[in-house]
């Protein structure tokens, strides 16, 4: 096999490094297509849509063991399905 000129292995090495930028795109299209089929068995309508984006997000950012650790902090007996009302000062009479 003949010994390939620099820009004949330059453009090799391209190809490559595109195929591969390929393969990772559709990787992690797979694998984001794994985890949004797991959306539809979650209760996920107790949430506007903004939380639950936010929610996401956050926890992405921070990763999954953190999430889940300050999440775990967060008292069971938290009613988040009727959050209490949102209090207005009294107005004086007088």
């Amino acid at each position: 096999m003949p010994k390939m000129t620099d820009r004949e292995r330059l453009a090799d090495l391209e190809a490559r490094q595109r195929k591969m930028v390929e393969e990772v795109e559709k990787s992690r299209r797979a694998l984001r297509g794994k985890y949004a089929a797991i959306v539809p068995e979650l209760a996920v309508e107790t949430l506007t849509e903004r939380e639950f984006r936010d929610l996401l997000i956050a926890a992405i950012r921070v990763g999954g063991a953190t999430a889940i650790a300050a999440l775990k902090a967060v008292p069971e007996n938290t009613d988040h399905q009727n959050p209490p009302a949102k209090r207005v000062p009294a107005t004086s009479m007088a």
